[in-house]
């Protein structure tokens, strides 16, 4: 006897990726910057799934391996966890005060959908105010695999590819890009 209110689940859950829209997709991650820009880090990390990773590549190997390269931020779902425990603490020295961000996200793309999951792009701005400090901009690309969990779209995977040549100028890269 076949389960045909499991494989209805499954095939429900497989059409969700394929009805999603760009202007879905971008209003997603449209409310993502603002819940980061306004310093909301619980609200963000409720965003992600359960096995969710965050990347910053370095930029002279953006498409490479994080268990082979080198990479500014490889964070697994429980390293996220502690990076946002550290960032809300008042003695973090790194964000404190903390970092007034202003975040542009443009050019959304849906790549490719794949059961639940949509794979999607987006160029990015993040101006980074600092107190006694010059305006940081950090120019760059996203790259997200997005995932329908219980009718909503969920940050599995998350990286941000920045465009600049070296990092050195930008300072330390301890908020979330």
């Amino acid at each position: 006897m076949v389960d045909r209110s499991g494989a209805k689940g499954k095939a429900a859950s497989q059409d969700a990726a394929v009805q999603v829209t760009r202007g879905q997709v971008e209003d997603f991650l449209y409310h993502e910057a603002a819940l980061l820009d306004a310093w909301r880090l619980d609200d963000w990390l409720a965003l992600l799934t359960g096995d969710a990773c965050y990347r910053v590549p370095s930029n002279d190997r953006p498409a490479a391996d994080p268990a082979k390269t080198l990479f500014t931020i490889a964070d697994d779902i429980h390293r996220i966890r502690a990076r946002i425990t550290r960032l809300k603490d008042k003695d973090a020295h790194a964000e404190s005060p903390r970092s007034r961000t202003r975040r542009i996200v443009s050019n959304v793309r849906i790549v490719d959908r794949d059961g639940d999951q949509l794979k999607v792009e987006a160029n990015f701005v993040v101006y980074r105010f600092r107190r006694d400090e010059s305006v940081r901009e950090y120019v760059g690309h996203y790259r997200y695999v997005l995932r329908i969990e219980n009718g909503a779209l969920k940050i599995a995977h998350r990286e941000a590819v920045l465009d600049a040549m070296e990092l050195g100028a930008l300072g330390l890269v301890s908020f979330i890009l």
